[in-house]
């Protein structure tokens, strides 16, 4: 029988730009959630504070929480802000003679390409710190010209004049013989030893020139920063009595080693949202519902992304502020749409919320702690969907005049009131968010209205079901821990791994037994990998970037259910890719052979799940803590619930507010929210 001396507990924590969320499950399942203010020039300062608020919450020191701590793992922001607030390190690229401006050439198309106004935007690295080294390999892997040895000289002499402190190394088809690019970073080691260095044949080995190069500068420019930010993190865990694992979330919603992720800098550029995605999959198994839009609605920003039968999409073509990122990632639509969105008039005189946000400091007015300009959460205290004496349990005061000074001077610049300005304010972000919920749904050739709207972070509960409404969604589903989901999600991933490897051919002209031989190579490795450190169960996931001979673009085809044992197993792999590309645009061409571009293996180490909190009994319904006037196109009085204090089989009928210490959720005229045994609300939407 578990006791609170020998009680072990998991910790997953998420960063954000305004909060630091933590969660903590222990032997028995149950769940204990705490949020803090993110630090922004530290985060690791957050963390540490979290940690303590937590262990508080557990009635434990802070050492003692973390020696009974088995696993952290966390998602952070640090590369994420790096890159979009171009504040990543001096950076040097060597290439291939003759080829530096690759950065600049792009694919030779605009981003917005009939904006003929668009500014060029400025390369992670200026011209004079890209240099070129005489060295050719040919696309076979064959030798064109060695590496030379008085050019990279000159090369290294550069960067050493030029101080920089991270270097990115990526030659022409070094995808199929990496020599030239391992050589070249072991002289740049042996000159610069505090260096960061980087070379494509790690970051991403695999054919096309600009995604390889960008992909690898990228993670040269926010690869010091995560560095630092790491081994800080480790030391003063460490000083705090933590000793065992702490492993990071990466873009493809598995977790590493702080070593693994350090190394492949990039991959963690969507650490956070991939761990709100995890969570989302999760709570597909848990619910029987299997199509879901994950909405996650946080302070600076809202990620959309698609829970399909249960399975996520990944993405390998990602633009991430402008710089183009190939790894594989999941596929999350983010906009700049947050609780701290600011609200202002533009110069044609409509209203705009966002993408600016006031963030964690100065935070929105209503915060008290300097904020100015009015936002989306001061419209929602106006409209007296939060209670300023309530916040975040009480712990902390909204300053409601505040709010209603900041969303009055926007009515007189619009002409309106006080209330019809906040109104408006909540009326045009949920439009742009329903928005970004079409994108990431029918750009995919998906119906939104056969999926459930699944809304978490801190503050989606006040617009989920104004965004059903608009969407035609008839069902949403809010969990108890929706402020911390992400944190929570974390816990449920494992370990992965990804190999790539480019072999181009077409399915007439391949070798059965080559690609049978590839893809079990890259199995070996990845398993081989995982086990030097990992003795768990490791499983292998098998797909291919294939595309038509005259097509551009690669599809992903999954690989998992392909017998590399048939004897037929290249025209087997032909019929997947068939079957995948008439699921995305309704036609295949059986008579054209499709081409095999890239293999793709993911390598995943099994983690002991945590376990699931009993579910909850019925009982005597709760009965209302009080009411509030609240405004729905006039003022309505609203009962008020507790979201603890509901208890399974419940129905709370709207208009009503559910409060919980770190979640508000608005139920409007028609709606009917049931309690589940998990204590999540299971939503009616009405018509």
């Amino acid at each position: 029988m578990t006791t609170q001396d020998t009680m072990t507990y998991r910790i997953g924590i998420d960063i954000g730009g305004t909060f630091t969320d933590l969660v903590a499950v222990d032997d028995a399942g149950t769940v204990t959630f705490a949020k803090t203010p993110s630090t922004p020039e530290d985060q690791s300062i957050g963390l540490l504070n979290g940690l303590e608020k937590l262990a508080g919450m557990l009635d434990l020191s802070r050492a003692d929480l973390l020696a009974k701590t088995e696993r952290i793992v966390h998602g952070m922001t640090v590369a994420t802000n790096a890159l979009l607030e171009r504040k990543g390190a001096k950076l040097a690229l060597l290439t291939t003679e003759g080829h530096r401006d690759v950065l600049e050439m792009r694919e030779g198309l605009k981003p917005d390409r009939y904006n003929l106004r668009l500014p060029r935007q400025e390369a992670l690295v200026p011209r004079h710190l890209r240099l070129g080294v005489k060295e050719r390999m040919r696309h076979d892997g064959s030798v064109e010209a060695p590496l030379d040895d008085a050019s990279l000289a000159a090369a290294i002499e550069t960067l050493k004049a030029e101080k920089v402190e991270s270097v990115a190394v990526c030659y022409l088809h070094s995808y199929a013989n990496d020599a030239h690019e391992r050589a070249t970073a072991e002289a740049i080691r042996a000159a610069l030893p505090d260096a960061y260095v980087c070379v494509s044949a790690d970051v991403l080995p695999q054919i096309k020139e600009y995604e390889r190069v960008s992909t690898t500068v990228v993670n040269g420019y926010v690869g010091p920063a995560l560095q630092r930010y790491l081994r800080r993190l480790e030391a003063r865990l460490d000083e705090a009595g933590y000793r065992n694992a702490t492993l990071i979330v990466l873009s493809h919603g598995g977790v590493a080693p702080i070593s693994e992720a350090i190394r492949s800098a990039v991959a963690t550029v969507l650490s956070g949202p991939a761990g709100g995605l995890a969570g989302a999959r999760h709570a597909a198994e848990l619910t029987g519902v299997e199509n879901l839009i994950p909405f996650d609605m946080g302070g600076t920003s809202s990620d959309i992304s698609l829970v399909d039968a249960g399975e996520i999409a990944l993405a390998s073509n990602r633009a991430i502020a402008g710089e183009r990122i190939a790894l594989p990632s999941l596929d999350i639509v983010t906009l700049g749409a947050g609780g701290g969105s600011i609200a202002r008039v533009d110069g044609a005189g409509l209203l705009q919320v966002g993408p600016h946000s006031a963030g964690a400091v100065p935070g929105p007015v209503c915060y008290g702690r300097g904020g100015t300009e009015p936002t989306v959460t001061d419209s929602n205290v106006v409209l007296g969907y939060l209670d300023p004496s309530g916040f975040l349990g009480g712990a902390d005061k909204l300053d409601r005049s505040g709010a209603e000074a900041a969303l009055t001077r926007l009515g007189e610049t619009l002409g309106v009131s006080m209330v019809e300005a906040a109104a408006g304010v909540h009326r045009v972000v949920n439009t742009q968010m329903a928005e970004g919920i079409r994108l990431a749904t029918v750009r995919r050739g998906v119906d939104p209205r056969r999926f459930a709207l699944f809304g978490f972070g801190g503050a989606a509960g006040l617009h989920v079901t104004g965004l059903a409404r608009m969407l035609d969604l008839q069902r949403v589903i809010v969990p108890r821990v929706a402020s911390v989901l992400s944190a929570w999600g974390m816990l449920t991933t494992d370990l992965r791994y990804e190999t790539i490897r480019t072999h181009i051919g077409d399915t007439e002209g391949l070798q059965a037994d080559a690609v049978r031989a590839l893809f079990r190579g890259m199995e070996k490795e990845g398993r081989d990998y995982l086990s030097s450190w990992f003795d768990g169960a490791v499983t292998t996931s098998r797909s291919a970037d294939m595309r038509y001979g005259e097509q551009v673009y690669e599809i992903d085809v999954p690989l998992d259910e392909l017998d590399l044992d048939a004897p037929d197993v290249l025209d087997r792999l032909k019929a997947m890719f068939e079957a995948r590309h008439e699921a995305l645009y309704t036609y295949s061409l059986p008579d054209r052979a499709p081409v095999l571009v890239n293999a793709k293996v993911a390598a995943i180490g099994q983690l002991p799940a945590p376990p699931q909190e009993p579910e909850a009994q019925g009982g005597a319904p709760a009965e209302p803590t009080g009411t509030r006037p609240i405004y729905l196109d006039g003022w309505v009085d609203a009962p008020i619930y507790g979201f603890d204090d509901l208890t399974p089989g419940q129905e709370v009928p709207g208009p009503a507010i559910v409060e919980a210490s770190t979640t508000t959720v608005l139920l409007r005229a028609g709606d009917v929210a049931t309690c589940t045994p998990r204590r999540w609300l299971d939503i009616k939407v009405g018509a």
